[in-house]
């Protein structure tokens, strides 16, 4: 990419990082989205660990799950692990309470769940 390129990437990063401290000083709910799309799917896991700049990491967490369940208005039915509602899982290799980053190498994902279902199943059977 072109250095005049890469300057803006990081300008709007840099101002995206000081408007969400702002949002998150005043109370304001975070959630979580991304545009990327197509081949990019794979880089999602990066906005959570620019989050990690300004909220903890398992705030940067919640804001993918159950905040976004509650503006949405589904948190009855999504956003949280309990009996009898729909889950997406994930089986990681490593702490992301640790280390965020952890969620960006597809190799620490050991268990991948949709829906109920195993789209992708690491685990050691034992």
């Amino acid at each position: 990419m072109p250095a005049n390129v890469i300057r803006k990437i990081d300008e709007a990063r840099e101002v995206g990082i000081r408007a969400l401290r702002c949002a998150h000083e005043a109370g304001v709910r975070i959630a979580s989205g991304s545009d990327l799309l197509g081949p990019l799917q794979d880089r999602k896991a990066r906005e959570l660990e620019i989050k990690t700049a300004i909220m903890s990491p398992m705030e940067s967490l919640l804001s993918a799950t159950k905040t976004n369940a509650s503006l949405f208005g589904m948190e009855d039915e999504i956003g949280t692990v309990e009996e009898g509602k729909l889950a997406d899982l994930l089986v990681v290799d490593g702490n992301p309470l640790q280390d965020i980053a952890t969620l960006q190498n597809k190799s620490n994902l050991k268990l991948i769940m949709k829906g109920g279902r195993a789209f992708k199943d690491e685990l050691e059977q034992t």
